[in-house]
Formats: C-alpha cells, structure tokens, sequence
C-alpha cells in the first residue's frame, strides 16, 4: 500500500544535532530492552522440561517418520507447529502461519550451533507439502497424524512453536510459546518497528494521524484476498493447485519444486 505525502503527516524536522540527542535518550530505552530479554533467554534457559515419547510418529515424504529422528543426530530442535485448513484452497490458507512461516529460509546458522527446525503441519503431508512446494520453501515438513496430537500439542493448538531437547534416546520439551510470542520467527516486523509508521496496525501506538490500515485478526497478513506472500509466487508461475478441488487450479503453468 503506497500513499503520498499529501496523505500522511509526517514527523517533525530537526537539525542533526537534535535529532541525534534524540535518538541517544531512545537508545538508552533500547539498551535497557535488550537486556532485559537477555535476563528472560537467561531465565528461560533455567526452566525445568517435560518428557515426549520419542517414538511419536509424524508423516514426511517418505511415511510415518519417529520424533527422534527429526532432530537428525542433533541434541535440539525447534518446531512450528503450522495451522491447516484441510480441503480448502490456498488462497485461503492460514495467513499468520504463511507469514511467519515465509521468513525461515536459511537454517546454517542454527545447524551450527546443533540446533534443528522444522514445520509440523496440522493438514495431511500431501495436501500441505503442495502448499510447501506452492510457497517455495525448503525447510523440513512433516504433518502431525491425528493420534499424535495429543502427545505434541497437549491440549494447546496449532500455532505453537516449541523447543526440544535431545539426551541419547530420549526427547523433551523445554518451551513453547504462540502469538505475539511468534513474532521472533518474522524479521519483517522488527524492522517494520524500526520506520516512522510502524505496522500500520491500529493497536499501536502511534502520533495523532498517523497512518493505520489493519487490525491484528489475520487481516494484516493478507492482501486482495490472499495471504500477502502468495502474489509473488504466482506472479513467478508458481501452481497453487492443493489439489483439494477442480476449482484449486487457477494457473496455467505448473510449476512445481
């Protein structure tokens, strides 16, 4: 969404030396900030964990996959757990998943520090891994079969992104967390954060003015109809066809990963 000048306000204007005295009594707030999430990551680290049967099986490529072997001889592994609509078309897919989602590209970094990832998707492993391929992402995807929900999500919902830990052959939990607490996975929003207007969303606080698009209901995620990061993968030639129904075919020209 592009507006002109004429239709937003804009900050003040200072001269550079003002502007800078400014930003250093900010960066004192934002110094005091990331050390408090460092108290928290220090804190978090002194949690207790909980036992998960190792054996619980999710659906890869190849079939029925045991938990343990997701980790893939490392000692940790983080999960997103991706909600799912069975049967429905892509354009109708879940728009914060997608979102949060579409920023886990490059897992090197993690790998390194002997940290696993992968997506555990709610929908069956066919129908969710075209919507994988649709979307152009490579990271690890497995689907939850029904009779092993209640051992990972335990009374909580799809959505989830969790911790694990390995120790031999045995597997724990060590946290969770879900909604804003998502946010990490999603780069797009700290640096949304760092801009004059922000998110655009009308929660935040913002001057007198300032413009705001978007409530925080799933509709900030999409656009024309779509989850906001499905237009580039169709405008690529990429098919969004789930294969749910005749009417999920929109494009002409498959083309699939």
């Amino acid at each position: 969404m592009t507006e002109t000048s004429a239709e937003r306000p804009l900050p003040w204007i200072a001269d550079r030396r003002t502007w800078q005295a400014k930003i250093d009594e900010l960066r004192v707030k934002e110094k005091a900030h990331t050390r408090a999430g460092d108290a928290l990551a220090a804190e978090r680290r002194r949690l207790p964990m909980v036992e998960v049967d190792p054996r619980t099986a999710l659906i890869g490529a190849d079939g029925p996959v045991p938990l343990i072997d997701i980790f893939d001889g490392r000692s940790q592994l983080i999960a997103y757990f991706q909600m799912w609509h069975t049967g429905k078309p892509a354009a109708e897919q879940c728009e914060g998943c997608t979102f949060s989602t579409t920023h886990i590209n490059e897992l090197s970094y993690l790998h390194s520090r002997d940290v696993g990832y992968a997506t555990f998707c709610e929908g069956p492993y066919e129908e969710s891994s075209r919507y994988r391929d649709f979307m152009g992402w490579t990271i690890p995807w497995y689907s939850v079969p029904q009779d092993s929900v209640d051992r990972l999500v335990a009374d909580r919902h799809f959505g989830i992104l969790v911790s694990y830990l390995r120790d031999d052959d045995k597997v724990y939990e060590t946290y969770w967390t879900t909604g804003r607490g998502n946010e990490l996975m999603a780069p797009s929003y700290g640096l949304l954060d760092l801009t004059p207007y922000g998110r655009k969303e009308f929660w935040e606080d913002s001057p007198e003015g300032w413009p705001q698009h978007w409530d925080a209901r799933g509709g900030q995620f999409r656009l024309d109809g779509r989850p906001t990061a499905q237009w580039s993968r169709i405008k690529a030639g990429h098919d969004d066809d789930l294969g749910t129904s005749p009417d999920d075919h929109h494009h002409h020209q498959p083309h699939r990963h």
